[in-house]
C-alpha cells in the first residue's frame, strides 16, 4: 500500500482524534509505585511516542489511557470527559492475539463487540481489512498469514469501531526490519488519513522519530523529557536533522542518570 502524499497527509488532518488530558495521575501495585503524579496532554490529532527504558512504566501509561486498568489516583480525560474511554480508544499490542478458529474477517468483526449485528460488523471487517491492505484475505484461516499480515489483521480489528485515539504498545516489535518499516508506513498513513490521536510505545527512538509527532521520554514513572519532531513526512532516515532529533533523544536516555 503506498503511502499518501505530504500534501494529502497534511489536508486529512482533520480533528478527527480525541484530546486526551492525564492529570496527577499515580498507578501502584502494593507497595510499588509506577507512575507518580503524572501529568500530560495530548492535542486531537497528535501522534505521540514515548520512549525509556523498561519497566520506566510507559506500557502501564498506555493500559490507562486505554482503560484495561484503573489508575490508584488521578484523572484521565479522553474528550473532555474522563467517561466512554473505551468507545474512543482502542489498543493494538505486540502479539496480534487472533483467534485461530475464527477466519481473518471474523477476527476482524470482533473488535465491534458481541453485541453487533454479524452481518454488519463483517462488511464493516471487510472494510477495515481494505484499510490495511489484505481484503482478499478475509477468507483465511490465521494460520496461514505471516507475522506481518496477522498484525495488519490486528491493525484492522482497532479500527474497525472508528476510535478517535489509537494506543499502539510495541506491536511491531517482532517484525523482522523489512516488514517493519512496511507496518510502520502502513500505521502511519492510517493515523494521518483518518486524523486519529495516536499514542505509539517503542524501544526504538528511529521508530518513534519515523511516525512522531512530538516523543516523551519517561524515567521512573515520570517526564524526563520532551521532544518535538518537526520534520517533514515521510521522514528520511539518513537526513541530518532526523539523526540529531535521535541522538538528542539517546543521549538522554542512555545518561548514566537515565
Amino acid at each position: 500500500m503506498s503511502l499518501a502524499s505530504e500534501s494529502d497527509m497534511r489536508v486529512n488532518r482533520r480533528a478527527a482524534g480525541a484530546p486526551l488530558t492525564l492529570r496527577g495521575v499515580r498507578k501502584a501495585f502494593g507497595a510499588k509505585t509506577i507512575l507518580n503524579g503524572f501529568d500530560l496532554h495530548v492535542p486531537a490529532g497528535q501522534f505521540l511516542a514515548l520512549v525509556g527504558r523498561s519497566g520506566c512504566g510507559k506500557s502501564t501509561l498506555l493500559r490507562l489511557i486505554a482503560e484495561l486498568d484503573e489508575p490508584t489516583a488521578g484523572r484521565i480525560e479522553l474528550e473532555g470527559t474522563s467517561e466512554g474511554r473505551v468507545r474512543l480508544a482502542r489498543i493494538m499490542f505486540q502479539e496480534p492475539r487472533l483467534l485461530p478458529w475464527a477466519r481473518v474477517d471474523a477476527n476482524v468483526a470482533i473488535g465491534l463487540g458481541p453485541e453487533a449485528d454479524q452481518v454488519q460488523a463483517l462488511n464493516r471487517s471487510r472494510d477495515a481489512l481494505a484499510t490495511v491492505g489484505l481484503l482478499d484475505r478475509a477468507g483465511e484461516w490465521p494460520a496461514v498469514l505471516s507475522g506481518g499480515q496477522k498484525q495488519r489483521v490486528a491493525l484492522a480489528r482497532a479500527l474497525i469501531s472508528a476510535p478517535r485515539l489509537l494506543a499502539l504498545d510495541e506491536p511491531l516489535g517482532a517484525l523482522d526490519a523489512l516488514t517493519r518499516i512496511e507496518m510502520q508506513r502502513l500505521v502511519e498513513q492510517v493515523v494521518l488519513s483518518q486524523g486519529l490521536t495516536a499514542i505509539l510505545v517503542t524501544h526504538d527512538v528511529a521508530e518513534a522519530v519515523t511516525l512522531a509527532d512530538r516523543i516523551v521520554l519517561i524515567e521512573a514513572g515520570a517526564i524526563a523529557g520532551d521532544f518535538p519532531v518537526d520534520l517533514k513526512r515521510p521522514r528520511q532516515r539518513g537526513s541530518a536533522e532526523f539523526a540529531r532529533i535521535e541522538a538528542a533523544i539517546l543521549q538522554r536516555l542512555l545518561a548514566p542518570n537515565g
